[in-house]
């Protein structure tokens, strides 16, 4: 029998959310399918314990049953925003989550779970992040923590914390790349067809949605339009050809529902692609540029020089 590389225990609060239990999961499921041998283990203040959606979660092991070790993970799941205003768990599982934390176990929360390590003490004067509904709740509740805005995981030292829902998958590949190297990482990925792998730094809301909380549908296709077809190189006449409005009135438009022009939203896209191919692909930077409309490689560096992005490629 193949020992355990470590264990990693899911904690169960109540009322579950269960997208930040299952597909942290299956990170670990996929990592154990490459021979990495993960000891999976589900742990809660008690052996049965409902989700948000009412699905019945048993055969769950008591914390207290246990004692993570340094190489081991725990990932305290997030529940429902409607338990925040009492947060009963078992006084116990904040002393074991201590315990946890001076045998240096990876200590991970996903969405609100963030708020069961700060009750514990664990996040005092420590970076972290919740759901951005919830950032500000978090301060307030807990004012020796550092909040982050707008970023996906955090890390300090041993702790981690994530912004909720599917961010707890970027967080678990991470801790993947972490220990196994970033081919591992990127299998899983695929494997469980995340489109698109994401560092901590990125934003929680996607490029893609951001500039688009309007409801003209002219513009809406000239930004899907743009989305699309990043290679392709296209004037203000052809995009207004496409939505049968004159040059002039796109323009106004497009700025006045966005909040940018038509030039910095395409940048602000190409950014993005940018940064996504460079850190995920193996494609030359000439390549990249191509693919991401510049004609050339000293373009697109000028460009993510502008914005400050570090540029370590090729």
């Amino acid at each position: 029998m193949t020992k355990s590389i470590a264990t990693v225990y899911f904690y169960i609060p109540k009322h579950v959310s269960l997208l930040d239990l299952s597909g942290v999961v299956e990170v670990f499921q996929e990592a154990n399918n490459l021979n990495f041998s993960y000891d999976l283990k589900f742990v809660s203040s008690q052996s049965s314990m409902n989700s948000n959606s009412g699905l019945e979660l048993s055969s769950l092991i008591h914390f207290s049953e246990t004692n993570p070790q340094k190489n081991d993970i725990i990932f305290v799941s997030g529940f429902s925003t409607h338990q925040l205003a009492k947060l009963t768990e078992d006084p116990l599982f904040f002393e074991w989550l201590q315990n946890a934390n001076k045998n240096l176990t990876t200590i991970c929360s996903v969405c609100t779970g963030a708020f069961l390590l700060a009750k514990s003490g664990l996040l005092d004067h420590k970076e972290c992040t919740t759901h951005w509904k919830l950032l500000e709740k978090l301060k307030k509740d807990f004012p020796l923590l550092k909040p982050q805005k707008n970023i996906l995981f955090t890390k300090s030292e041993n702790i981690y914390t994530s912004a909720g829902i599917v961010t707890g998958i970027d967080l678990a590949l991470f801790i993947i790349e972490e220990r196994h190297g970033k081919d591992a990482a990127t299998t899983i990925a695929k494997e469980l067809v995340v489109y698109k792998r994401r560092n901590g730094t990125d934003e929680q809301e996607s490029v893609y949605l951001q500039n688009r909380n309007h409801r003209d549908e002219k513009i809406h296709t000239i930004q899907d339009w743009i989305i699309y077809n990043l290679e392709k190189t296209s004037n203000i006449d052809f995009l207004a050809d496409l939505v049968f409005i004159s040059p002039r009135n796109l323009t106004r438009i497009f700025k006045k529902e966005t909040g940018i022009t038509i030039a910095e939203y395409r940048t602000k896209l190409r950014i993005e692609k940018a940064k996504s191919l460079l850190a995920n692909s193996d494609y030359k930077i000439e390549h990249i540029a191509h693919l991401c409309g510049y004609k050339t490689s000293k373009q697109l560096r000028v460009v993510l020089d502008q914005h400050n992005y570090l540029l370590v490629k090729n």
